[in-house]
């Protein structure tokens, strides 16, 4: 008696990548329409992965390029342009045959999405590493200088020495680790893309807090930027003390 297609289609969902080939073979020939519909869906699930695979292979260009370095550390920040909340830096140090599928730069994710990487990195990393500077410290050596001391913290949360840093874009002084800095280096490299969803998913978890205990700012929503509702927020309820007075001083 042949197997129903509700049973098929359980036997594709519990199958492993490797074994679909084998399970088109095996309902090659049968005709019926939710079979031939299963088939090709996971024929066409198999053809994204390729193109997934493809593309992080790409991004895996710089890596490979001091493939004779035992730990290739990404860096990248976020909270560079908000109006409230600190600047936060992620480093993070992946395996050379790690593979992460859809990791990429934070800002072209979801928020789900990078929640779901966020993990995914804390699981298969080396080492990760993040650093912070809190408004106030942002107010007194600029966004700049405040960005550098947060890398410089999170190479050193790693807890293990670098061999070579990729840096997003920028270059970090007082550090002696050979560093290459990539311009949009989120989008370029593994090790980079990762570091910048930590440093996203943390900095955003941060903000949600923040928003239970200074309410009426919509910190949960926009995460300090400057939304019109923000700016509304420091008119009608003056600032908090997670505002960066340099960034609102136009504001109050």
């Amino acid at each position: 008696m042949s197997k129903s297609i509700a049973q098929i289609r359980a036997e594709f969902e519990n199958a492993q990548e490797a074994e679909w080939k084998v399970l088109y073979e095996k309902y090659s020939s049968d005709d019926r329409t939710g079979v031939k519909n299963t088939i090709l869906k996971y024929q066409k699930k198999e053809e994204s992965l390729r193109k997934e695979r493809s593309r992080l292979d790409e991004m895996r260009k710089y890596e490979t390029q001091y493939n004779d370095c035992r730990f290739i550390c990404g860096i990248d920040e976020a909270g560079r342009g908000p109006l409230a909340g600190p600047v936060v830096a992620g480093a993070v140090i992946l395996p050379a045959d790690c593979e992460i599928l859809y990791l990429n730069d934070s800002k072209k994710l979801s928020a789900a999405k990078r929640e779901q990487l966020y993990d995914e990195i804390m699981e298969k990393a080396i080492a990760v590493g993040v650093g912070m500077a809190s408004p106030a410290r942002i107010d007194e050596i600029n966004i700049l200088q405040a960005t550098y001391e947060a890398m410089r913290t999170a190479v050193f949360e790693l807890g293990v020495k670098p061999d070579v840093l990729l840096n997003d874009a920028v270059t970090i002084p007082e550090i002696t680790i050979p560093q290459v800095p990539i311009i949009k280096g989120d989008a370029k490299s593994v090790s980079i893309a990762a570091a910048s969803i930590i440093a996203k998913v943390t900095r955003d978890r941060l903000m949600m807090q923040y928003e239970e205990v200074l309410p009426g700012y919509g910190f949960a929503k926009h995460k300090g930027y400057g939304s019109k509702e923000h700016i509304e927020a420091i008119r009608k309820l003056g600032p908090t003390p997670i505002h960066r007075r340099t960034f609102i001083k136009n504001f109050i």
